[in-house]
């Protein structure tokens, strides 16, 4: 049954066995398996707004069992302020083993952050393997091939120089991953933890050659004061390192940037970063993230939370705490039967010039 669903071509599944009085002479009943379809097409549309990443619309389409071995086609077409990207993925469930995908995914995006600018066609090719009901670990391959427009400044001279990149850059990528999941729910955990983390050998070439090697590592815990769960304590644990290379020779998009709804709340899309004298954000080689909540169920179908995020981001390969930043905050959750829609108002604790007084986030599940 957990088979035939992770192939996510069928909106129901049940596995069964047989009435009694289906017995075989040898004792056997046999086993009942009733499938539900998906509509083979599904047309999907979304819109985002945001005060600091700015306006999003996504239009997707997904085409269930399109080759007939119930693989799953999803065409997609983004644009926004941020982030713009037209591209197609396939997955391939099962692939020569229960429990591995393999996915295959081509699109063309464009980025355009106040850190750097990229307009790039990007490859890749992933196996999953399941090791759990929510744990997995991946491997697989990335081609970027693109062009730069970054600016940065070369601290190592004095005064720093203001050095502008406009570059063609090709970029291939060894992606490793693993996740596993000890909790007790995808999107409102009370109990249990999780542990996830990457890492990404990485081979630059084109206008400029460069070797290093990206990961990042993420825990978070949970774990309910009372027996009912209704006040719980979460933990939130970041790192990151880059290994090779320095700050002006990564690509902008491979080097570490925080602050926003998923990091540091308080400050804006990749607010924490130091910021350069033109107001660039300051990409940084190392990254430390930690976030503490307490969550108070306040009813039936309300939920209280409480917050404390802290962020840095450094220049050399281990973390840097000196220019820590921190948020705090209060927030809502309104339970849903798939889990808590939330919003979070949150300050900057030790606010520099140019960040904002506060920030608001909406999304759905909690915030880790």
């Amino acid at each position: 049954e957990r088979r035939l669903l992770d192939t996510g071509v069928y909106d129901g599944v049940n596995v069964g066995l047989s009435p009694l009085d289906q017995v075989t002479a040898e004792g056997l009943r046999p086993v009942i398996v009733s499938l539900q379809d998906r509509p083979r097409r599904i047309l999907e549309a979304g819109a985002t707004w945001s005060t600091a990443e700015g306006v999003g619309v996504d239009v997707i389409q997904t085409r269930y069992n399109r080759f007939g071995r119930a693989d799953t086609l999803r065409l997609e077409a983004r644009l926004a302020d941020i982030n713009s990207r037209i591209g197609a993925d396939l997955s391939l469930p099962h692939w020569r083993k229960p429990g591995r995908t393999l996915t295959l995914g081509a699109g063309v995006v464009n980025e355009d952050t106040d850190a750097y600018r990229r307009a790039a066609l990007v490859l890749n090719a992933d196996l999953r393997q399941r090791i759990g009901k929510t744990s997995f670990f991946s491997y697989g391959i990335g081609l970027d091939a693109g062009h730069y427009n970054e600016n940065r400044y070369d601290y190592t001279s004095l005064p720093p120089q203001r050095v502008s990149f406009d570059r063609n850059l090709a970029i291939v990528t060894v992606r490793t991953s693993a996740y596993l999941d000890n909790s007790n729910d995808p999107l409102n955990p009370t109990k249990g933890w999780r542990l996830a983390a990457s890492i990404q050998p990485t081979a630059v070439a084109g206008e400029d050659t460069v070797l290093f090697m990206r990961s990042e590592g993420q825990a978070t815990a949970y774990y309910p004061v009372q027996n009912d769960g209704r006040t719980v304590l979460a933990g939130r644990l970041r790192v990151g390192s880059i290994i090779g290379g320095n700050e002006l020779s990564v690509p902008s998009d491979r080097l570490f940037y925080s602050g926003g709804g998923g990091s540091v709340r308080g400050y804006q899309y990749q607010g924490v970063n130091p910021q350069l004298p033109d107001g660039t954000p300051r990409g940084g080689m190392s990254l430390f993230e930690t976030s503490f909540e307490v969550r108070r169920d306040v009813g039936a179908s309300f939920q209280a939370v409480a917050f404390l995020d802290a962020g840095a981001i450094g220049f050399q390969e281990t973390p840097n705490l000196s220019n820590m930043r921190y948020g705090a905050g209060l927030g809502v959750r309104y339970k849903l039967p798939f889990g808590p829609v939330r919003g979070d108002i949150a300050l900057p604790l030790n606010k520099r010039d140019g960040d904002p007084d506060f920030q608001v986030y909406i999304s759905i599940g909690q915030a880790f």
